[in-house]
């Protein structure tokens, strides 16, 4: 199998994705401190991004639908990028820590 046919395979596509989103999971699941878990969580946006890109080359009529929803994507994940490096750093001018472990006794 060339590498230009698996290039032109959806499920190659969908097999990326997959895999991103599953280290995404892992990463937050396991992470213990909060850039960790941001980091993580942008993982998770690239493989949704990756999913419209792949089901818009292949399946959609209207090239540009899949671009757009990435471009949303790609601006949510900035802005999501940026409250939580501000939360962090809020947490950590409080706790003089990131860890999660340590953030237990936050009362709100």
């Amino acid at each position: 199998m060339s590498l230009l046919t698996l290039y032109n395979n959806l499920n190659t596509f969908l097999c990326l994705a997959a895999m991103l989103f599953g280290m995404g999971i892992y990463g937050l699941v396991t992470r213990r401190t909060l850039i960790g878990m941001l980091i993580a969580s942008e993982l998770i946006l690239a493989a949704a991004s990756i999913n419209f890109m792949a089901f818009n080359r292949f399946t959609a009529p209207d090239p540009t639908v899949g671009q757009v929803f990435t471009l949303f994507i790609m601006a949510i994940a900035a802005a999501e990028a940026a409250i939580g490096l501000s939360i962090i750093i809020a947490v950590y001018r409080n706790y003089k820590s990131i860890d999660t472990e340590d953030l237990v006794e936050l009362k709100g």
